[in-house]
Parts: C-alpha cells; sequence; structure tokens
C-alpha cells in the first residue's frame, strides 16, 4: 500500500481490490472527476470546410463561419458525428437517437462568435463505462482492474488559440483551431487519487486511437484534460472541489489530483475552507496555481442553436424517413460493423494465444506499434512467443530507449 504523509493526514490510494484503508477513523480521502476534450480524427472542421492542421501558419486555416462574420451558417460533419457515435459504442453508451445542439455564451478574445456551439440539454451519448487496468502490488505486476461511469459524450466546437508575446506586451489570436470538432467526455467522481485518474485516462487516449476517432497526441492538444478534485470523510457529503484545467500528460495528471488533494486535506485539518476555484499545474514544482475564482457562477446563457436541426442517428437504413441520401445518414448498425478490436481485448488475447505475463501484455498494447513487432517476430522465426517478448522487453526496448525511438519509428 502507498501512503503519503502530509501534516498527519495520510492519503491512501487503493489499488488492490483486497486492500482496505488502514488509516485514523477522521481520515480524508479524494473524489476525482474528469473532463476529457477529445479533438476529432477528421480533415475538416466540425461546421465548416476548413482544413485541420496542427503546424500551419497562424490564421491560414480559418472560414467566414470560423471568423464568425454575420449571415454564414453551420454546416454539420458528418464523419464528426460517426466519429461520437462509435467512441459512444465503444465505452458501452446509450446513443441518443436524437440529439439537440446549444449556444454556450461567454466572452474570450479567441471566441469571435461570442457563443459555442455545443450539447448541454441532450448531448448524443449518455450512461457509458470506462473499464480501465493498471499494475499495481508491491512488485507491480498485478492487474488491478476499475471502472468509472461516463455521464456523457457531447459534440462540440473547439475556441482559436491566444498567443501571449511579453516582450511587446501584446496578445494575438490565431484562429486555425476554432471551429476544431472536439468530444467532451465527462467522467463521473469516481476516482480517489492521481494513479487511478493516470490510467483511466491512458486507456482512454488507446481507446481513441484503436478507434481512430482521435490521435490521443497530448503535447499536441488533441487531447485535454480537466479535473475536479475534492475530499471528505467517508459517509460525509462531498467537499467543495476546485478545478485542475488543461493538464498536458497522464503523468502531470497523476501529480496535480495528488498534490491538491494534499493541499486540501491540509487546509481542512488546519481549520480552513476549501475555496471553489480554477487552479492550473505548474509542472515544474507539481504546484497548482490557482486561475480564478468560481464562487461568482458564470451564467452561460445557454440556449438552443436555431441555426442546427435536431441531429438524428438511425438504427438501421431501413428506419431513415423515405428520401434521404446515405450519405447523410448516420446508421448504428454500419458503425458497430466498423468497431475495431479494443485495448483491452488485445490484452487478454496476447495472454490466451501466446502465454504471456499481464504486464508485459501492457508494454505491448501501450507502446504504438509494438503488438504488431512482436506477433510477425513470433510468425516469421521459429522462436516461441516467451522467447521473442523476452527478447523485446529488454535487447529491443533497450535499443530504442539508448536511440530515442518508438518502434513506429524504425
Amino acid at each position: 500500500m502507498t501512503l503519503i504523509r502530509y501534516d498527519k493526514v495520510l492519503l491512501t490510494c487503493r489499488i488492490q481490490n483486497n486492500w482496505a484503508l488502514m488509516t485514523a477513523p477522521q481520515e480524508l480521502v479524494g473524489v476525482v472527476g474528469l473532463e476529457i476534450h477529445a479533438q476529432i480524427h477528421s480533415n475538416t472542421k466540425l461546421f465548416s470546410g476548413s482544413q485541420v492542421g496542427f503546424q500551419a501558419p497562424p490564421n491560414s486555416l480559418v472560414s467566414f463561419f470560423d471568423a464568425s462574420l454575420p449571415g454564414t451558417l453551420p454546416v454539420l460533419n458528418r464523419r464528426c458525428v460517426e466519429a461520437a457515435v462509435m467512441t459512444g459504442l465503444a465505452l458501452n453508451c446509450t446513443i441518443n437517437r436524437k440529439s439537440l445542439f446549444d449556444r454556450k455564451h461567454y466572452f474570450y478574445a479567441d471566441l469571435p462568435a461570442g457563443y459555442q456551439i455545443t450539447q448541454q440539454r441532450l448531448p448524443i451519448a449518455v450512461d457509458g463505462t470506462l473499464t480501465y487496468s493498471h499494475l499495481g502490488g508491491r512488485k507491480r505486476n498485478t492487474v488491478v482492474t476499475k471502472s468509472v461511469r461516463i455521464k456523457q459524450i457531447q459534440l462540440e466546437q473547439d475556441s482559436g488559440k491566444s498567443l501571449h508575446d511579453d516582450y511587446r506586451s501584446q496578445t494575438l489570436i490565431d484562429l486555425n483551431r476554432a471551429g476544431v470538432g472536439l468530444m467532451e467526455l465527462v467522467m463521473e467522481p469516481d476516482m480517489s487519487c492521481g494513479e487511478e485518474a493516470a490510467a483511466a485516462v491512458r486507456e482512454m487516449q488507446l481507446i481513441l486511437q484503436a478507434l481512430g476517432t482521435c490521435q490521443g497526441n497530448m503535447a499536441e492538444g488533441q487531447l485535454r484534460v480537466d479535473a475536479n478534485v475534492s475530499v471528505h470523510r467517508p459517509g460525509d457529503p462531498w467537499g467543495i472541489r476546485t478545478e485542475v484545467k488543461n493538464i498536458n500528460s497522464a503523468r502531470n495528471l497523476a501529480r496535480a489530483i495528488d498534490y491538491e488533494i494534499q493541499r486540501q486535506m491540509v487546509v481542512l485539518e488546519s481549520g480552513g475552507t476549501v475555496q471553489n476555484e480554477t487552479r492550473s499545474f505548474d509542472g515544474k514544482t507539481g504546484h497548482t496555481i490557482p486561475m480564478r475564482d468560481k464562487e461568482g457562477l458564470q451564467d452561460y446563457r445557454f440556449m438552443p442553436e436555431p441555426n442546427l436541426p435536431p441531429l438524428m442517428v438511425y438504427e438501421a437504413c431501413s428506419t431513415a424517413p423515405p428520401g434521404v441520401a446515405p450519405s447523410q445518414l448516420v446508421v448504428l448498425e454500419e458503425v458497430r460493423e466498423r468497431l475495431p478490436e479494443l485495448p483491452s481485448v488485445r490484452r487478454q488475447r496476447l495472454v490466451e494465444t501466446y502465454g504471456i505475463l499481464p504486464e508485459h501484455s501492457f508494454t505491448l498494447v501501450n507502446e504504438d506499434g509494438l503488438m504488431d513487432y512482436f506477433e510477425a517476430v513470433v510468425r516469421e522465426t521459429k522462436a516461441g512467443p516467451r522467447k521473442v517478448i523476452g527478447w523485446v522487453m529488454n535487447e529491443l526496448q533497450g535499443l530504442l530507449h539508448q536511440q530515442n525511438l518508438s518502434v513506429s519509428q524504425r
């Protein structure tokens, strides 16, 4: 059991089902929920025909609609809808046959319309489950499986980027990202520490990459995570939560959550009150920093999006209204047929087929291209799977690490 001592407060992270919390009766425990913004892997934006590109020159991929010029209207990208439906099916969600778009009003310089088109009232998918596994135990060789509820998946627009020029004391706006399609995946507060949250995000990242619905590169902002963190005593109501915004890696997510849990514990144990606020994470210091106070609840003035009709998803082509072109339909039956093998199924298959250890299956699946390479070596040589996995885990991985390469770059 991992115990973190912080001013006589014990934070325990339960990483095996049969471990008990062995702390004092007055113990405080963490409660963690996540909001993941996944950039949809699509050639064009959610409501316009503009191309999507990470390294394009500033403001070179901006349509009239992206810039919010008067009179421009949204045209929904079918690819983005199918990506959201496929993601929902992979996460065991209920796909709403009818979903609605809304306007969420707020003022940022990089949001030229003054509102974001999102799905507040009736999102495209609800009530799912993410099952994730990570290695626990004293030797980190025991597979611990947990699950977290998915409250909803909603389609929405991304905003532009604000680029701060400290030398000239200016803020510049790049609208290339404005209007790019996002899936917001809202996870219920079913996690208790940074390790669990990081494992859940890694599993989500692998699922999205396997589906092809999001490339999941956190360094390029394709996957951004906000963590809602609070502490309470078991049996008591949940405490006041803080939101840690825009965390850019699974490692930093774990660090930010664990620090924030410890910080809130110290505040409460010293007789203070946790503030409802938004914070950012400083990767250099390992601390969270206040950004803005959330006590004054912002009124986003949600209203129905008047320029978009209800989004309809059909179980089969036969249930669609007559006269609608197939290219305009999103059909669940067809999307289900395209679902690939998911990471959890891959790991189980590797263990059962090749007799390798569970921890080795995690490495093969988590490293891009490594599973395909392992299976190709087993298939093309006379060496047994266990001998091959030993060579892959030791010699190959060591060589790649020395050269700072991945298997996909070979």
